[in-house]
Order: structure tokens, then sequence, then C-alpha cells
């Protein structure tokens, strides 16, 4: 078992996952045993104790214990199913919108029961809708839970019990497995103090007792802080060998464009900010290299971003090649189409516009212009 590779390991080796199961988890990316490991909780909930019903307070989650009084299904507006939930302190009533008949007869009246959800005002009282709650044995005495529940991802049809079941299993393997392949260096392990990659997943989802539910909630807890950095790594890494891998590809220079830029500038019933000029002086640069442009013009609205692209298709135009300019609606296209026709029409440069609603014949003429 020390040399198991949990990368290697289906997920139907564990108990409880069959094929029907197994396609589920397909479906959130999840295949191997190690997958499964990475698949992370959205939240945490304290289910650590039982709270009394009468201490159930509107709009705090709450784990309550007791015995189904009764169970109907009631006929209004929505059909629901409505149980009402008893202990020595008070009663809540438990409402269903969406039920089966199995569900139906499980909540059956003399049924215990734990469940877990937010109470809200109701015509009846205090109310719980679509409460998660499992039935309990018949004079057997079930154990709180010893950490937070974590709350994972899902998809229709698997449910949180089965996957906290099965991550569980995962769990286990991984104390008797190999650690998990940690790809960021010692090096920066040591100079960040970020906890190692086995440890952090344990503490993910096994979160210790006395940890501040708030703190396992926010992004400040040792095992999502190594995440985050592992994954802002290898987002860096990734940028910076694709960049390095665009830059080896040719594109022609465009020096040319001093006068018709120029020229432009002068037609402009404005003059461009600073910071107009700055970005465009760089983007300038940028097109003046042989390699391609990487750029993100990026500004508010009003800022000035259509007339710097502007001047930066000056430039491509000038050295004789055509440019398109593409907008996500046609709103957008159709102004930009106004804009660049009072632009570049005085400059000599025809404009033409394309768009999903261009009738067949003009469409055909533009793209033979082209």
């Amino acid at each position: 078992m020390a040399s198991l590779k949990l990368d290697a390991l289906p997920l139907t080796y564990l108990k409880g996952v069959g094929p029907a199961i197994a396609k589920k988890f397909k479906q959130l990316g999840i295949s191997s045993v190690e997958d499964l490991l990475f698949h992370l909780p959205l939240r945490y909930e304290d289910r650590t104790k039982i709270t009394p019903i009468h201490q159930a307070r509107m709009g705090q989650l709450v784990q309550l214990e007791g015995e189904i009084g009764s169970s109907s299904i009631q006929f209004g507006r929505r059909r629901s199913l409505q149980c009402v939930l008893v202990d020595k302190t008070g009663i809540i009533h438990l409402r269903f919108f969406h039920f089966s008949a199995a569900q139906k007869n499980s909540l059956a009246e003399g049924t215990r029961i734990r469940c877990y959800g937010e109470p809200r005002r109701g015509r009846s009282g205090l109310e719980i809708y679509h409460p998660e709650y499992r039935v309990l044995q018949p004079g057997q005495e079930e154990p709180v839970a010893d950490t937070f529940t974590a709350i994972y991802p899902t998809t229709e049809g698997l449910q949180q019990g089965r996957l906290r079941n099965v991550v569980n299993q995962a769990l286990q393997l991984l104390d008797k497995a190999d650690d998990l392949q940690d790809f960021v260096p010692a090096q920066l392990i040591e100079q960040f103090q970020l906890a190692g990659l086995t440890e952090s997943i344990k503490l993910i989802h096994r979160p210790p007792l006395d940890a501040p539910l708030e703190w396992m909630n926010s992004d400040t807890n040792p095992g999502a802080q190594r995440l985050a950095f592992e994954e802002l790594l290898a987002h860096r890494l990734c940028m910076r060998q694709f960049k390095s891998l665009y830059a080896q590809n040719n594109a022609p220079a465009f020096k040319q464009g001093a006068e018709l830029t120029q020229s432009f500038r002068n037609n402009l019933p404005f003059q461009l900010t600073a910071g107009q000029d700055q970005a465009f002086a760089e983007i300038e640069a940028d097109l003046g290299r042989e390699t391609p442009m990487l750029r993100l013009l990026q500004g508010d609205v009003g800022s000035g971003k259509t007339v710097v692209s502007a001047l930066s298709a000056l430039k491509c135009l000038a050295s004789g090649y055509q440019v398109a300019l593409m907008a996500p609606t046609e709103i957008l296209a159709e102004q930009h189409y106004d804009n660049f026709r009072a632009w570049f029409e005085p400059l000599g440069i025809a404009v033409e516009w394309l768009s999903g609603k261009t009738k067949v014949a003009q469409r055909k003429q533009v793209l033979t212009s082209l």
C-alpha cells in the first residue's frame, strides 16, 4: 500500500462508486482518487452539536434532532410535504417542495431524524425548507460530527453525504499511500513558510475541531493559502511559457504611418490626453517590432480606448495592410462604424461594416472588396 499511486486509482476502487456514480463524478472532472482529493469544499458548516429546537433562531443554521410528530402533503399554490419535528423543548416545521414517495415514507410519524438547515418565519412558526436530513435507527445514539462538515460542488444525483463518504475513503487511502507529488520547489515552500501539499489537502477536507469556522471559510487558513499559491504559480509559469513561445513567432514590423497618424490627430476636435498618448506610444513600439504584439488596452468607459485603437489601426494601414475591428454587439459595432467613417474617410481610407443583419448582396459586395 505504501507504493499506491492515487492518480492511477479509478474512483470505482472506492466503496459505493459504481459505473453510474462514476459517470456523475466524471461530469465534475473527477476520474481518479487523486482528482477527488483536489475537489475542494465550497464552504464548511458546524454540525458538531445538536441545538434544542427552542434555541433555533431565524436565519441561523442549526442541526436539530427529534421525532416526526406528523407528516402530511399540503395542497396550496405549490404541493409540499410538511413534517412537524418535535423534541423535548419545542416543535419546528420541515417543508419539502420536491419529494419522492420513498422520501415521504421515510419521514413517517414516529421516525427519529437529524436534520440541518436554516429556519425562517412561516405561517405556522419557524420552518426549514428542504433541510438535509438522515433517519436515525430506533434506540441507537449516533455521535455528532467531530469536525466541520465540508460542502462540496456537486451535480444532480450526487448528494453531499455520498460525496463526503467517498472523500473520507480517499483520505484514508492518502494516509496509507505515498504523499501527493508536490510541484512547488522546496525553496519556495521554505521561503514563504507554506504548508506541504499533503498536509494542506488533509487540513482542507478534515478541518481541526479547534479551528474557528470563520477562519476555515476564509482564504486565510494555511491549506487554502498553500493551494492558492500553487495555482497562482502555475498560472504565472504558464503565462511566461506562452509569452516565450509567442515571441518566437514572426510578425511584420509596422514602422510607417507617422504622417498619417499626425493627419488623424490634426483632424480630431480634441487633444489626446497624456494617458492616451502613452498608451499609443507603447502600442506603436510593439507594432514596430518583428514579433507579435501581446497587449490588452484597458480603461474606463469614455477613457479613449477607441481613439487609441484607431491610431494603432492607422499604423497597420500605412504599411499596406487591412484592419478588422470586432465588437461584441451590433449596437456597439454600428457606433464604431460611424466613428471610424468620420475619422478615416477624410484620410481616404474606406470603412465597411459587416454584421448578422447585413443583407446578402451587401455582404457579398463587402467581402469581395476585402
